[in-house]
């Protein structure tokens, strides 16, 4: 029961730390490339990977984690999966309305249940499947203006959903599989997401803004706040795979939502942008989504821990029955011996 309760506790912690950090940088991200005039959105998640894997380095030789090899191969793959990913949903936001783009983000829960029933056979009951519905349709009326259809805009959204989606699962699988925490993971593969960023952001950021980042005149406020945001970003990244190793990749993208939701509301709130009754009815629609989807987790969870209790007594029982057999046993053919 301790155990347990430090479990959910640390599941707890690692919900906030994800919440709190990643509505935070979303926040001074928007400062910066709208009030600020620097749209480089994918050169500067190569640098936020650069300082997380820096920040990391030390962690490590401090000893405050222990470096766990893991496969070459397997990392490399992992980290340009991921790098690829990032790429993608920019380039997908680029091309694309802002609504279609919702859109996109939106699929992804969906394409994750079908992937996960497919490939590693696990089942979402219907209770679980309607409160997710329910969140998409409230995110979707709160958040999507406007569709724009265009054949570029639409493969690169599939093409960022399937990585995505792959990405996130194979988070929690590799976390699982190969018994490694979310820091050894990260630690691993953020030098590979950095570099496949490094190399392409900048192509990235002037196929979409046509303008250059290394000509682009950097001022001290600029700076500051690239500083701030690659700071809160180790933060994002270390609580991404935390979160992900500890649930699971539909539970990441639900809380995804909720910063979204969190996002249009201090967005209203601090910066005072439009705000209708259409976003507060979406909002309100995906918060009741949201917390059907964690009693349900909640009460699924008890049920598997019943079930597995229930599991570990029957076999609990049936040991010293089973052993009592094997000595009476012995004893007839002992006596069986005697006799002739």
């Amino acid at each position: 029961m301790g155990e347990m309760s430090s479990f959910q506790l640390g599941v707890i912690g690692a919900l906030f730390l994800s919440v709190a950090s990643s509505v935070s940088i979303v926040i001074c991200n928007k400062a910066l490339m709208s009030n600020l005039g620097f749209p480089f959105a994918t050169t500067l998640t190569s640098w936020h990977l650069m300082v997380t894997f820096c920040t990391l380095h030390a962690a490590q030789r401090f000893n405050l984690f222990e470096n766990k090899p893991i496969d070459v191969k397997t990392v490399m793959l992992f980290g340009i999966l991921n790098g690829v990913s990032i790429g993608l949903l920019n380039l997908s936001l680029g091309f694309n309305s802002i609504g279609f783009y919702q859109m996109t983000k939106l699929a992804i829960i969906p394409f994750t249940v079908l992937l996960e029933t497919i490939f590693l056979k696990k089942q979402f009951s219907q209770n679980i499947k309607l409160s997710l519905f329910l969140l998409l349709v409230g995110v979707g009326i709160a958040s999507i203006t406007d569709l724009q259809l265009n054949l570029v805009g639409t493969i690169l959204s599939l093409l960022a959903i399937a990585t995505t989606c792959v990405g996130q699962i194979l988070t929690n699988t590799i976390q699982k599989r190969l018994n490694v925490s979310s820091t050894q993971l990260l630690y691993q593969s953020a030098p590979f997401q950095a570099a496949i960023l490094f190399v392409s952001g900048p192509l990235v950021d002037q196929l979409l803004t046509k303008q250059n980042v290394f000509a682009h005149k950097y001022s001290p406020i600029v700076l500051a706040f690239i500083v701030l945001s690659c700071i809160i970003s180790v933060s994002v990244n270390f609580s991404t795979f935390l979160v992900i190793g500890k649930t699971s990749p539909v539970t990441y993208q639900v809380l995804g939502h909720l910063k979204t939701c969190l996002v249009l509301a201090f967005g209203y709130t601090l910066l005072h942008d439009p705000f209708t009754d259409r976003n507060i009815i979406g909002i309100l629609i995906a918060i009741f989504g949201m917390g059907l989807y964690s009693y349900f987790c909640t009460q699924e969870n008890k049920r598997k821990q019943a079930d597995s209790l229930g599991s570990q007594m029957k076999e609990k029982d049936a040991t010293p029955f089973l052993a009592l057999e094997k000595e009476v046993h012995e004893v007839k053919n002992s006596n069986k011996d005697s006799l002739v």
